[in-house]
């Protein structure tokens, strides 16, 4: 089978197509043919092997891991012997993350992982589009966000920022979006009611006050946004650092207003399947849509890259590793 893969920590251009062993799945796995699965930010992190802390489960010189992507959709290609929640045929979606392996034809997976059937009614593309639980996970599980709340979401506008505007809608809070200008009207289609543009106004400054504020990005920080928190309010970032985990420990311990950071793909696969079938749950009530930026072949990962590294896309960009998708 072809697969995306690198041999060395660098830009997009370590990235190549390689002929690969198809995996056998095992009594208890299901072997997925893989017709989309997303590029996000915690590849283009793997790919440069930047910061430096990660390589210590990459590979500290090279990584050991060589094929990269964790979310995915497709249709089941074989199943093992003691398999009994699919069956040949079936189109799923899942994540294999905290490892990676779906930048590829072909991906195994364990029947009790985090493996759910495709919403119907959506593409390949658009299914796992909707994987990534990172949002879901921080304001649920780490804010209890809930009615009546406010919430700033920074970085609106990407992958992780287009699913938390949608999930803090959805829990009934009132959503500011930061994002650029140019995609003030799709955070607004997704139930931000206020935007601010960043490349104009610094939204720590605007003198208005949150219940919780999620740094989607990382651009921001907690010291900066001390002053935009309500009493009792909650910073959270997806950007971990030892100031964040050092911040978290001290204003758990002494302070009015909380910082925090989760590591969201170490999360058991039983919660993420959870978390699979709960969206799938909004998407059937028209409570969530899938937000797809751009979709490249597979060939051209290396262009998908490029792009997640621009920080600019709308949503989630996808590689499609079939020929016919």
């Amino acid at each position: 089978m072809r697969a995306a893969v690198y041999d060395r920590y660098g830009p997009p251009e370590v990235l190549r197509i390689a002929e690969v062993p198809v995996p056998l799945p095992g009594d208890d796995e299901v072997l997925v043919r893989v017709h989309a699965s997303a590029v996000g930010a915690v590849d283009s992190i793997a790919r440069r092997g930047v910061p430096r802390q990660i390589r210590a489960y990459l590979g500290l010189r090279r990584p050991r891991i060589h094929v990269l992507g964790a979310d995915f959709a497709g249709e089941v290609a074989a199943i093992g012997a003691k398999v009994t929640r699919f069956a040949v045929g079936e189109q799923a979606s899942g994540t294999i993350a905290p490892r990676f392996g779906a930048h590829a034809e072909y991906i195994c997976v364990s029947e009790n992982g985090a493996l759910a059937p495709k919403p119907a009614g959506l593409s390949h593309a658009e299914a796992a589009a909707l994987v990534d639980g990172t949002a879901l996970s921080f304001l649920r599980d780490k804010a209890k966000l809930h009615a009546g709340q406010s919430i700033l979401v920074n970085g609106a506008s990407g992958s992780v920022g287009t699913a938390a505007v949608q999930h803090a809608r959805a829990f009934g809070a009132t959503v500011t979006a930061v994002c650029s200008g140019a995609n003030e009207a799709l955070v607004r289609s997704l139930g931000a009611e206020e935007v601010i543009d960043y490349t104009k106004e610094d939204f720590t400054r605007t003198g208005q006050t949150y219940d919780v504020i999620f740094d989607a990005v990382g651009t921001s920080s907690f010291s900066r946004c001390r002053n935009a928190l309500n009493p009792g309010g909650i910073y959270l970032t997806a950007a971990s650092s030892l100031r964040i985990l050092l911040q978290m420990l001290w204003t758990k311990a002494f302070g009015k207003r909380r910082a925090m950071v989760a590591y969201t793909g170490l999360r058991p696969a039983r919660e993420k399947l959870n978390d699979l079938r709960y969206v799938t749950e909004l998407v059937m009530a028209a409570k969530m849509v899938p937000v797809v930026d751009t979709t490249y072949p597979l060939q051209q990962i290396a262009d998908a890259h490029r792009y997640v590294d621009a920080g600019h896309k709308r949503g989630n960009v996808l590689v499609t590793p079939t020929s016919e998708d």
